[in-house]
């Protein structure tokens, strides 16, 4: 896609927790994406994680971003999207690619599940034998059955160039949780769509995950964004800023005084040291 076609990019966080730098820095590479090359920024709350979604929290992220000098277009949150995400689910299943699993983590660790991209990789367990039904379960993708129906794909990523889907790494992923009408592969993949998303921008720790999104893509008949995945701000440590780790939270920097888009400019800096 040529740099200057106008690019829909977002931002798209989860109200579980308190956005820290990392987020500001991804919603900071998807605003000026959009507005470089004069095309829309959208923000979308991903809020269906059960009681864990706050709505006090979707409404700090907003002061945040505002703290920060960005604009946005706020387009509909997930909560409002379950429809679309069953009927997808049930597209799936009646093209054969879908199974369901009530195999618990522990379960999946006690059979000796290798460790792949994003976590231990599915051992096949419910596959090839099909689970009690009246035990909860979480349908799972037939990556394999779901690549002999589509064929060979390819998704575009604008720093590393083109890629061949291959979900070695990822196994067959949820897709429809035991506790949820969707997981984020299926949610987000559909919401983009219905964003008229063309540029999916986040950090480089999902890059596994957009093979799996350009796979369901094809399965669903929507449209194929281009990928930006960029590198990770880190803590001293050398880990990644994670919610669940406690990294410090950007309304406590707005509601100490600081300058926020200072801040964003020494992001963008930074963003540029990093070479990506």
């Amino acid at each position: 896609m040529p740099d200057h076609v106008p690019q829909v990019t977002r931002f798209a966080p989860s109200p579980n927790g308190r956005l820290h730098l990392g987020h500001a820095l991804s919603a900071i590479i998807a605003h000026d994406l959009a507005r470089e090359s004069g095309g829309r920024f959208v923000l979308r709350i991903e809020d269906i994680d059960g009681p864990r979604s706050r709505p006090d929290l979707a409404d700090e992220f907003r002061r945040d971003l505002e703290w920060l000098g960005l604009e946005w277009d706020e387009v509909p949150a997930q909560s409002t999207r379950l429809a679309s995400y069953g009927a997808a689910a049930e597209r799936l299943r009646a093209a054969g690619v879908l199974f369901a699993c009530t195999c618990t983590r522990k379960a999946i660790e006690a059979a000796g599940a290798a460790e792949g991209s994003d976590g231990l990789i599915y051992p096949g367990t419910c596959k090839h034998t099909p689970p009690d039904p009246a035990l909860p379960a979480a349908w799972r993708l037939d990556s394999a059955r779901a690549l002999a129906l589509t064929g060979p794909l390819v998704w575009e990523d604008a720093l590393a160039g083109a890629q061949a889907v291959d979900l070695s790494g990822l196994g067959d992923v949820v897709l429809v949780r035991k506790d949820l009408p969707a997981s984020y592969h299926l949610a987000v993949t559909l919401d983009d769509a219905a964003d008229g998303v063309t540029l999916v921008t986040r950090g480089a720790d999902l890059f596994g995950a957009s093979h799996v999104h350009r796979l369901l893509q094809a399965l669903l008949g929507l449209p194929t964004p281009r990928w930006h995945h960029h590198r990770l701000l880190l803590d001293p440590g050398g880990e990644k800023l994670a919610k669940r780790r406690g990294s410090p939270a950007l309304a406590q920097r707005r509601e100490a005084g600081e300058d926020g888009q200072m801040l964003a400019r020494q992001l963008r800096l930074q963003h540029l040291s990093l070479g990506t």
